[in-house]
Protein backbone atom coordinates (compact mmCIF):
# COMPACT_ATOMS: atom_id res chain seq x y z
CA UNK A 1 0.00 0.00 0.00
CA UNK A 2 1.24 3.48 -0.83
CA UNK A 3 0.26 6.80 0.67
CA UNK A 4 0.32 10.41 -0.43
CA UNK A 5 3.79 11.88 -1.04
CA UNK A 6 5.47 13.14 2.10
CA UNK A 7 7.76 16.13 2.39
CA UNK A 8 11.33 14.92 3.07
CA UNK A 9 13.77 16.13 5.66
CA UNK A 10 16.45 18.50 4.36
CA UNK A 11 19.30 15.98 4.29
CA UNK A 12 18.70 12.21 3.94
CA UNK A 13 20.32 10.09 6.63
CA UNK A 14 22.59 8.26 4.17
CA UNK A 15 23.93 11.58 2.83
CA UNK A 16 25.09 12.55 6.32
CA UNK A 17 27.43 9.55 6.56
CA UNK A 18 31.00 10.23 5.56
CA UNK A 19 33.02 7.93 3.35
CA UNK A 20 35.22 5.70 5.51
CA UNK A 21 37.75 4.78 2.84
CA UNK A 22 40.99 6.63 2.04
CA UNK A 23 42.77 7.04 -1.27
CA UNK A 24 46.06 5.42 -0.22
CA UNK A 25 44.38 2.30 1.16
CA UNK A 26 42.16 1.97 -1.91
CA UNK A 27 45.06 2.37 -4.34
CA UNK A 28 47.07 -0.19 -2.39
CA UNK A 29 44.14 -2.60 -2.51
CA UNK A 30 43.78 -2.17 -6.27
CA UNK A 31 47.51 -2.69 -6.82
CA UNK A 32 47.62 -5.83 -4.67
CA UNK A 33 44.52 -7.25 -6.34
CA UNK A 34 45.65 -6.67 -9.92
CA UNK A 35 49.25 -7.70 -9.23
CA UNK A 36 48.72 -10.85 -7.19
CA UNK A 37 45.24 -11.92 -8.25
CA UNK A 38 41.79 -12.24 -6.74
CA UNK A 39 42.48 -14.99 -4.12
CA UNK A 40 45.22 -12.99 -2.39
CA UNK A 41 43.28 -9.76 -2.76
CA UNK A 42 40.30 -11.35 -1.01
CA UNK A 43 42.45 -12.19 2.02
CA UNK A 44 42.57 -8.49 2.86
CA UNK A 45 38.76 -8.31 2.85
CA UNK A 46 38.36 -10.51 5.91
CA UNK A 47 40.36 -8.17 8.11
CA UNK A 48 38.72 -5.08 6.64
CA UNK A 49 35.24 -6.52 7.22
CA UNK A 50 36.12 -7.39 10.83
CA UNK A 51 37.43 -3.85 11.43
CA UNK A 52 34.31 -2.14 10.11
CA UNK A 53 32.01 -4.55 11.94
CA UNK A 54 33.74 -3.76 15.22
CA UNK A 55 34.35 -0.04 14.85
CA UNK A 56 31.33 1.28 12.89
CA UNK A 57 28.58 1.31 15.56
CA UNK A 58 26.08 3.28 13.49
CA UNK A 59 26.38 0.94 10.51
CA UNK A 60 26.31 -2.04 12.87
CA UNK A 61 23.02 -0.90 14.42
CA UNK A 62 21.47 -0.44 10.98
CA UNK A 63 22.72 -3.83 9.83
CA UNK A 64 21.30 -5.51 12.93
CA UNK A 65 17.88 -3.85 12.48
CA UNK A 66 17.68 -4.89 8.83
CA UNK A 67 18.97 -8.44 9.28
CA UNK A 68 16.69 -9.08 12.26
CA UNK A 69 13.72 -8.20 10.07
CA UNK A 70 14.92 -10.21 7.11
CA UNK A 71 16.14 -13.32 8.92
CA UNK A 72 13.15 -13.45 11.29
CA UNK A 73 15.43 -13.79 14.32
CA UNK A 74 17.90 -11.60 16.23
CA UNK A 75 20.97 -10.96 14.09
CA UNK A 76 24.21 -12.33 15.55
CA UNK A 77 27.74 -10.92 15.30
CA UNK A 78 28.38 -13.56 12.66
CA UNK A 79 25.47 -12.20 10.62
CA UNK A 80 26.76 -8.63 10.94
CA UNK A 81 30.23 -9.68 9.84
CA UNK A 82 28.88 -11.65 6.89
CA UNK A 83 26.80 -8.64 5.84
CA UNK A 84 29.87 -6.36 5.76
CA UNK A 85 32.01 -9.04 4.10
CA UNK A 86 29.44 -9.48 1.31
CA UNK A 87 29.50 -5.74 0.69
CA UNK A 88 33.31 -5.71 0.66
CA UNK A 89 33.36 -8.66 -1.74
CA UNK A 90 31.18 -6.89 -4.31
CA UNK A 91 33.33 -3.75 -4.09
CA UNK A 92 36.49 -5.83 -4.52
CA UNK A 93 35.06 -7.61 -7.54
CA UNK A 94 34.48 -4.25 -9.23
CA UNK A 95 38.26 -4.04 -9.65
CA UNK A 96 38.28 -7.08 -11.93
CA UNK A 97 34.98 -6.42 -13.68
CA UNK A 98 36.11 -2.90 -14.61
CA UNK A 99 39.35 -4.41 -15.85
CA UNK A 100 37.46 -6.72 -18.21
CA UNK A 101 38.27 -9.92 -16.28
CA UNK A 102 34.87 -11.50 -16.87
CA UNK A 103 36.56 -14.90 -17.16
CA UNK A 104 37.03 -14.92 -13.38
CA UNK A 105 33.30 -15.11 -12.73
CA UNK A 106 30.42 -17.50 -13.11
CA UNK A 107 27.51 -15.19 -14.01
CA UNK A 108 24.05 -16.53 -14.80
CA UNK A 109 21.42 -14.25 -16.34
CA UNK A 110 17.66 -14.63 -15.82
CA UNK A 111 15.10 -12.75 -17.91
CA UNK A 112 17.51 -11.91 -20.72
CA UNK A 113 15.17 -12.68 -23.63
CA UNK A 114 12.28 -10.65 -22.20
CA UNK A 115 14.58 -7.70 -21.62
CA UNK A 116 16.06 -7.85 -25.11
CA UNK A 117 12.58 -7.87 -26.62
CA UNK A 118 11.71 -4.72 -24.67
CA UNK A 119 14.97 -3.04 -25.70
CA UNK A 120 14.25 -3.73 -29.36
CA UNK A 121 10.74 -2.29 -29.13
CA UNK A 122 11.71 0.65 -26.86
CA UNK A 123 14.24 1.56 -28.03
CA UNK A 124 16.13 0.99 -24.81
CA UNK A 125 14.71 0.19 -21.38
CA UNK A 126 15.05 1.40 -17.82
CA UNK A 127 16.47 -0.84 -15.09
CA UNK A 128 15.52 0.03 -11.53
CA UNK A 129 17.27 -1.71 -8.69
CA UNK A 130 18.57 -0.99 -5.19
CA UNK A 131 21.82 -0.87 -3.25
CA UNK A 132 21.68 -4.62 -3.45
CA UNK A 133 24.35 -6.97 -4.75
CA UNK A 134 26.49 -5.68 -7.61
CA UNK A 135 25.41 -3.24 -10.30
CA UNK A 136 28.91 -3.58 -11.78
CA UNK A 137 27.94 -7.08 -12.92
CA UNK A 138 25.12 -5.50 -14.93
CA UNK A 139 27.54 -3.15 -16.65
CA UNK A 140 29.91 -6.05 -17.25
CA UNK A 141 27.20 -7.67 -19.35
CA UNK A 142 27.28 -4.63 -21.61
CA UNK A 143 31.01 -4.90 -22.10
CA UNK A 144 31.10 -8.68 -22.37
CA UNK A 145 29.49 -11.29 -24.54
CA UNK A 146 25.90 -10.23 -23.76
CA UNK A 147 26.35 -6.94 -25.68
CA UNK A 148 23.98 -4.95 -23.49
CA UNK A 149 25.34 -1.37 -23.20
CA UNK A 150 24.39 -0.04 -19.77
CA UNK A 151 24.54 3.49 -18.34
CA UNK A 152 23.94 4.10 -14.64
CA UNK A 153 22.30 7.19 -13.18
CA UNK A 154 24.23 7.56 -9.93
CA UNK A 155 24.83 9.94 -7.05
CA UNK A 156 28.57 9.65 -6.47
CA UNK A 157 29.57 12.18 -3.79
CA UNK A 158 29.38 9.83 -0.80
CA UNK A 159 31.88 7.42 -2.38
CA UNK A 160 34.11 9.94 -4.16
CA UNK A 161 37.40 8.29 -3.13
CA UNK A 162 36.24 4.85 -4.21
CA UNK A 163 34.90 6.10 -7.54
CA UNK A 164 38.08 8.09 -8.19
CA UNK A 165 40.27 5.03 -7.73
CA UNK A 166 38.01 2.66 -9.66
CA UNK A 167 37.77 5.07 -12.60
CA UNK A 168 41.55 4.81 -13.07
CA UNK A 169 41.27 1.05 -13.61
CA UNK A 170 39.34 1.49 -16.82
CA UNK A 171 38.77 5.13 -17.86
CA UNK A 172 36.50 3.86 -20.66
CA UNK A 173 33.91 2.95 -18.03
CA UNK A 174 33.48 6.57 -16.91
CA UNK A 175 31.19 7.65 -19.79
CA UNK A 176 28.75 4.94 -18.72
CA UNK A 177 27.93 6.86 -15.51
CA UNK A 178 25.35 9.67 -15.66
CA UNK A 179 25.66 11.75 -12.46
CA UNK A 180 22.41 12.56 -10.69
CA UNK A 181 21.60 16.02 -9.45
CA UNK A 182 22.14 17.82 -12.78
CA UNK A 183 19.60 19.32 -15.15
CA UNK A 184 21.24 17.56 -18.09
CA UNK A 185 20.89 14.11 -16.51
CA UNK A 186 17.48 13.37 -18.01
CA UNK A 187 18.55 14.60 -21.45
CA UNK A 188 21.61 12.34 -21.40
CA UNK A 189 19.55 9.39 -20.17
CA UNK A 190 17.02 9.97 -22.96
CA UNK A 191 19.79 10.08 -25.56
CA UNK A 192 21.23 6.79 -24.33
CA UNK A 193 17.80 5.16 -24.41
CA UNK A 194 17.20 6.40 -27.95
CA UNK A 195 20.45 4.70 -28.93
CA UNK A 196 19.14 1.39 -27.59
CA UNK A 197 20.98 1.45 -24.26
CA UNK A 198 19.81 0.22 -20.89
CA UNK A 199 19.74 2.98 -18.27
CA UNK A 200 19.83 1.91 -14.63
CA UNK A 201 18.80 3.68 -11.43
CA UNK A 202 18.81 2.68 -7.76
CA UNK A 203 15.50 3.59 -6.14
CA UNK A 204 15.91 2.83 -2.43
CA UNK A 205 17.54 6.14 -1.43
CA UNK A 206 16.34 9.67 -1.99
CA UNK A 207 18.14 12.90 -2.74
CA UNK A 208 17.41 16.19 -0.98
CA UNK A 209 13.95 17.58 -1.68
CA UNK A 210 12.85 14.30 -3.24
CA UNK A 211 9.32 13.43 -2.15
CA UNK A 212 8.74 9.94 -0.81
CA UNK A 213 5.96 7.37 -0.73
CA UNK A 214 5.39 5.19 2.33
CA UNK A 215 5.20 1.51 1.38
CA UNK A 216 5.19 -1.76 3.29
CA UNK A 217 8.70 -3.21 3.23
CA UNK A 218 9.94 -6.09 5.38
CA UNK A 219 6.98 -5.80 7.73
CA UNK A 220 7.12 -2.06 8.37
CA UNK A 221 6.35 1.16 6.56
CA UNK A 222 9.38 2.59 4.77
CA UNK A 223 9.81 5.81 2.73
CA UNK A 224 10.83 5.24 -0.89
CA UNK A 225 11.64 8.11 -3.27
CA UNK A 226 9.30 9.23 -6.02
CA UNK A 227 12.07 10.74 -8.14
CA UNK A 228 13.13 7.63 -10.10
CA UNK A 229 9.51 6.87 -11.01
CA UNK A 230 8.78 10.41 -12.12
CA UNK A 231 11.82 10.18 -14.37
CA UNK A 232 10.67 6.81 -15.73
CA UNK A 233 7.23 8.25 -16.49
CA UNK A 234 8.72 11.28 -18.25
CA UNK A 235 11.07 9.11 -20.32
CA UNK A 236 8.10 6.88 -21.26
CA UNK A 237 9.96 3.58 -21.29
CA UNK A 238 9.46 0.05 -20.07
CA UNK A 239 10.90 -0.55 -16.62
CA UNK A 240 12.55 -3.74 -15.36
CA UNK A 241 13.54 -4.64 -11.83
CA UNK A 242 17.24 -5.51 -11.74
CA UNK A 243 19.33 -7.40 -9.21
CA UNK A 244 22.92 -8.63 -9.46
CA UNK A 245 22.95 -11.11 -6.58
CA UNK A 246 26.30 -12.13 -5.10
CA UNK A 247 26.14 -15.86 -4.35
CA UNK A 248 29.56 -16.27 -2.76
CA UNK A 249 32.91 -17.27 -4.23
CA UNK A 250 32.99 -16.05 -7.83
CA UNK A 251 29.28 -16.59 -8.53
CA UNK A 252 26.65 -14.00 -9.42
CA UNK A 253 23.06 -14.28 -10.61
CA UNK A 254 21.63 -11.37 -12.61
CA UNK A 255 17.84 -11.04 -12.62
CA UNK A 256 15.68 -8.88 -14.91
CA UNK A 257 11.92 -8.80 -14.23
CA UNK A 258 9.24 -6.66 -15.95
CA UNK A 259 8.04 -4.06 -13.46
CA UNK A 260 6.09 -1.32 -15.29
CA UNK A 261 5.44 0.04 -18.78
CA UNK A 262 5.22 3.81 -19.06
CA UNK A 263 5.60 3.78 -22.85
CA UNK A 264 1.84 3.82 -23.42
CA UNK A 265 0.59 5.21 -20.10
CA UNK A 266 -1.69 8.26 -20.63
CA UNK A 267 -0.62 11.41 -18.81
CA UNK A 268 -3.72 11.38 -16.59
CA UNK A 269 -2.89 7.84 -15.42
CA UNK A 270 0.80 8.38 -14.63
CA UNK A 271 0.35 9.10 -10.92
CA UNK A 272 -1.55 5.86 -10.34
CA UNK A 273 0.94 3.96 -12.51
CA UNK A 274 3.86 5.33 -10.48
CA UNK A 275 2.26 4.30 -7.19
CA UNK A 276 1.59 0.81 -8.54
CA UNK A 277 5.18 0.53 -9.79
CA UNK A 278 6.62 1.56 -6.41
CA UNK A 279 4.50 -1.07 -4.69
CA UNK A 280 5.65 -3.74 -7.13
CA UNK A 281 9.26 -2.60 -6.73
CA UNK A 282 9.08 -2.87 -2.92
CA UNK A 283 7.59 -6.37 -3.23
CA UNK A 284 10.36 -7.60 -5.54
CA UNK A 285 13.09 -6.00 -3.44
CA UNK A 286 11.71 -7.67 -0.33
CA UNK A 287 11.66 -11.00 -2.19
CA UNK A 288 15.36 -10.76 -3.04
CA UNK A 289 16.29 -9.43 0.40
CA UNK A 290 14.73 -12.52 1.97
CA UNK A 291 16.33 -14.77 -0.64
CA UNK A 292 19.82 -13.23 -0.29
CA UNK A 293 19.68 -11.13 2.91
CA UNK A 294 23.35 -10.20 3.10
CA UNK A 295 23.22 -8.47 -0.31
CA UNK A 296 21.37 -5.30 0.77
CA UNK A 297 23.85 -2.51 1.51
CA UNK A 298 22.04 0.34 3.26
CA UNK A 299 24.09 0.79 6.41
CA UNK A 300 22.02 3.62 7.84
CA UNK A 301 18.69 4.00 9.66
CA UNK A 302 16.36 2.95 6.85
CA UNK A 303 13.50 2.75 9.34
CA UNK A 304 14.26 6.00 11.25
CA UNK A 305 12.19 5.11 14.33
CA UNK A 306 14.37 2.09 15.08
Amino acid sequence: MSAAPEQPADIPDWRQQKERSNLFGLRLMVWLSLTFGRPLGRCVLYGAAAYFTLFSPRARRASRAYLTRTLGRPATWSDLYRHVLTFASTIHDRIYLLNGRFDLYDITVHGHDTLMHAVAEGPGALLIGAHFGSFEVLRALGQGKQHLPVAMLMYEDNARNLNTVLSTINPAAAPHIIPLGHIASMLEASARLNDGWLVGMLADRRLEKDATINVEFLGKTAPLPLGPWRLAAMLRRRVFFMAGVYLGGNRYAVHFEPLADFSTTPRESREAAMHAAIGAYAERLEHYCRQAPYNWFNFFDFWPSE
